[in-house]
């Protein structure tokens, strides 16, 4: 189910935020994934984020008014990452990616955590649809 191919690919960037040096994945933390497909679909996240994170971390600065992404909360950070992460280089539609890491951090993260993700994410979102 790439609902938990999602929390898996979550967790590994929280992970990754932490552990600085570079790290090779395992196939135990794919393990808990029953479907091929998933573990596919979450390496893909996880590789497109680590081939990817200086880029995605300007965009998500330039959408961080009053503060600097160092102080984001990391784990809606995490989320941050990997929604834009489908959005921009798995082509996730945007809806699904945003719906899907919402849910997330009503479990992970703090009661108010949804509302700065979305918001974050919808600013990167519709200045990208606009640049179109």
């Amino acid at each position: 189910m790439r609902k938990d191919a999602r929390e898996l690919a979550f967790k590994l960037i929280y992970e990754r935020l932490f552990v600085k040096e570079d790290y090779t994945l395992d196939e135990e933390f794919f393990a808990l994934l029953k479907k091929d497909e998933d573990k596919t679909f979450a390496r893909q996240i996880l590789s497109e984020f680590e081939k990817n994170k200086n880029e995605l971390d300007k965009i998500i600065s330039s959408k961080l008014i009053g503060y600097e992404i160092s102080r984001v909360y990391k784990i809606d950070l995490a989320l941050i990452y990997e929604a834009l992460t489908e959005i921009y280089y798995i082509q996730t539609p945007p809806q699904v990616a945003v719906n899907e890491v919402l849910n997330l951090a009503k479990v992970f993260s703090t009661e108010k955590s949804s509302k700065f993700i979305n918001g974050v994410l919808s600013s990167i979102i519709n200045k990208s649809e606009t640049a179109r």
